[in-house]
């Protein structure tokens, strides 16, 4: 049996996200915009959420990455 996960779960891979796409926190709704980046985490503009360091969390609710899904513009 293969777990499918919900509409825009990337369960915790985030080779499959296009660069660009934005994510939002399942918590607490916080949105991770690449264009923008992350002034908490110090993060610039224009890293991919792949890219984010591993110890990177939600700078809202400080959720883990796996807490993270792809939203439609």
């Amino acid at each position: 049996m293969s777990f499918q996960g919900f509409e825009g779960s990337y369960l915790g891979d985030a080779s499959r996200i296009d660069k660009n796409a934005k994510l939002e926190c399942k918590i607490c709704w916080h949105v991770y915009d690449p264009a923008e980046g992350d002034d908490v985490w110090q993060i610039p503009p224009g890293t991919a959420f792949a890219d984010l360091p591993d110890h990177w969390r939600c700078p809202e609710c400080d959720g883990d990455r796996e807490q993270f899904m792809v939203i439609e513009d």
